[in-house]
């Protein structure tokens, strides 16, 4: 057989942010394009494998507006997985509101509205997704991003070298009083640990400074937590490596994102440290 391809499936809500990722992608080296009908995957890959210029990376825009082809994508990863390629299924997601005003600010038609309300098409798009998005590896939930963090998070995540594949691992810290992080596998709560905002001295430094960490770190709560956050990855992470999972996206929130989760994520960060796994580390709302 062939040597195996890498594909990226990008697909998602329109107005997410499938394009501009897909021209990252682009930008480091992968072969794109984009509206691809699903059925025509299989023929696709077979011509980039007999194609002349060695082709390795795959990006590839599927949504609606394959229209009945979509149907088949369900299948056709399955086909391509059994073949021995890397599949990924990235799903671009963003809440009605963030979607409503960017429609509006680029005065776009929305491709499901017809003759009706931006809303009706974007309610109209998301059900008709809802299949599609239970089939991802990754959703990426982008209301939060600027184009140029939303390149950056793509590049951190899928450019790396398939020669040195090594699974991803996302720490990120927040503050539940500005929301929780919606591209997060994994939420953690850390607010029952004692909070260094209650110490005068402690509450205008934040997590990365020495102080807040020994004050963190030095209660015995904090420490039974996390050798038993560590004792569950350890266990777990051979078995999503097992499964074809590419990235793992654990947060942790205290109530401003200063303080706590921040110094559990450096702890974190430094325990798996040991070069098994690629890391990278987000402090949301450290600055706020």
């Amino acid at each position: 057989m062939a040597d195996a391809l890498d594909i990226i499936v990008i697909t998602g809500l329109s107005g997410s942010g499938k394009s501009f990722a897909i021209r990252a992608l682009e930008d480091n080296g992968f072969f794109c394009v984009d509206n691809f009908p699903a059925l025509l995957i299989p023929k696709f890959i077979d011509l980039c494998q007999g194609y002349q210029e060695e082709i390795h990376r795959i990006a590839l825009g599927v949504d609606l507006r394959g229209g009945q082809f979509l149907q088949a994508l369900p299948e056709v990863l399955s086909d391509l997985r059994a073949a021995g390629h890397h599949v990924q299924v990235v799903f671009f997601d963003a809440s009605d509101d963030v979607l409503l005003r960017r429609f509006s600010e680029t005065r776009r038609p929305h491709p499901q509205a017809g003759q009706e309300s931006i809303q009706e098409g974007i309610s109209r798009e998301r059900k008709a997704l809802e299949s599609i998005r239970a089939l991802a590896d990754k959703v990426i939930d982008t209301r939060n991003f600027n184009v140029h963090e939303l390149k950056r998070e793509m590049e951190q995540q899928f450019c790396q070298a398939p020669a040195g594949r090594r699974m991803s691992l996302f720490f990120t810290s927040f503050g539940y009083k500005y929301g929780i992080p919606h591209d997060a596998d994994i939420i953690l709560d850390v607010r029952f640990l004692p909070n260094p905002y209650f110490v005068d001295e402690l509450r205008p430094k934040s997590g990365t400074d020495q102080e807040v960490r020994d004050y963190v770190l030095g209660n015995v709560e904090t420490r039974k937590f996390l050798d038993r956050l560590y004792a569950l990855l350890e266990f777990a992470l051979p078995l999503y490596e097992r499964e074809g999972k590419s990235s793992l996206t654990l947060a942790l929130g205290c109530t401003g994102g200063r303080h706590r989760s921040v110094v559990l994520v450096e702890a974190l960060r430094q325990r798996f440290a040991d070069g098994h796994f690629f890391i990278h580390v987000k402090h949301r709302d450290s600055d706020k």
